[in-house]
């Protein structure tokens, strides 16, 4: 009698307390990379402000934050979002920012200023997030179609992989993700998960497969990109490859984006080639995390050698309020936390 009665009183309760009794905790993360911190297109500050605003993630992570005129970014995008009746938190950065709904309980730079960590005090349960921003040299994905990742100018296409991923670990990325996990696994040792967002410069060895060789100028090349395989193998999930498999229908593309208010010679660096990629990433490790939700947040339109067109995947875009402050895409995942 008594659990037919607690059944009957668990079906009078709100739609939205039954979903949080089932599926836990449920935190919104947006990564963004602002583009020379919100200096390159007029009202691009207040445009991110909005952005916040109108999606209101629990979790913010920012690349490109330079701090320009001794401004503190993050700082000022608190006092914006405060006008806007929002409380965010946020910590020194110098490149990776930093945003939570909830109070950084402790942070710090780690090896450089390109990866920042923070953890957050989620209602009493303790994350770790890193904004990383990784190196942006020998940027190898150009090779294939056909552009020197080094020197920007055109180039006969590699005879092998081999020098596709020599070039590309000649960069800092994969030592820097590596600094990044050995610090993340302490923080999971004490039993908090940790969330990575940030702008790879690279793309992912799942975007690069056999079923894409064909597409997006990749010339038949299959590449296993080593700094998100890197974490692959350590056990981190890429939250919108978990919630979208097929980089066929759901490519994700963070990378280029077409800004409206930006020239075309200011976004492409390859105008012969489709460079679009996704290089900006959401990860996460940890017991009891999972991705349930995934877009891609900016405007519809990439760059396509050197022209604007507006994508045709079957991803989902949440195109911006108003302006769009970067030359790169956002990502805004849903993540469950059980």
């Amino acid at each position: 009698m008594m659990k037919q009665l607690l059944l009957f009183l668990f079906c009078l309760l709100p739609a939205g307390l039954r979903a949080n009794t089932d599926t836990g905790k449920q935190l919104k993360v947006l990564q963004l990379n602002v583009w020379q911190d919100a200096t390159q297109v007029d009202g691009a500050f207040e445009a991110i402000a909005d952005e916040v605003a109108a999606h209101r993630p629990d979790i913010v992570t920012l690349c490109e934050v330079r701090d320009y005129h001794g401004i503190h970014f993050t700082d000022s995008l608190c006092r914006s979002l405060r006008g806007k009746g929002l409380l965010y938190y946020t910590c020194p950065s110098k490149d990776g920012g930093i945003l939570s709904r909830y109070p950084i309980m402790e942070s710090g730079a780690l090896d450089s200023v390109s990866i920042n960590r923070a953890v957050i005090d989620v209602e009493g349960r303790q994350m770790a997030v890193y904004a990383v921003h990784l190196d942006y040299t020998h940027y190898a994905c150009y090779l294939p179609r056909g552009y020197d990742g080094v020197t920007w100018k055109e180039c006969p296409l590699p005879a092998a992989v081999e020098e596709v991923l020599a070039q590309n670990d000649a960069s800092q990325r994969p030592r820097q993700i590596r600094i990044m996990m050995r610090h993340a696994e302490k923080d999971i040792e004490k039993g908090m998960p940790v969330v990575v967002g940030g702008d790879f410069n690279e793309p992912s060895w799942m975007d690069w497969q056999a079923d894409t060789k064909d597409l997006y100028d990749h010339h038949g090349f299959i590449v296993p990109w080593t700094t998100t395989r890197l974490l692959h193998e350590a056990g981190y999930h890429d939250a919108y490859r978990t919630v979208y498999p097929s980089a066929v229908t759901h490519p994700g593309f963070t990378w280029v984006a077409s800004n409206e208010d930006a020239e075309i010679g200011k976004l492409a660096w390859a105008p012969k080639a489709d460079e679009r990629d996704r290089i900006d990433f959401i990860f996460y490790k940890g017991t009891g995390v999972r991705s349930v939700k995934a877009a891609v947040l900016g405007p519809k339109a990439s760059v396509i050698r050197g022209k604007r067109a507006d994508e045709t995947s079957q991803d989902p875009i949440i195109e911006p309020q108003g302006t769009w402050p970067s030359d790169h895409k956002g990502v805004l995942v849903t993540l469950e936390w059980q």
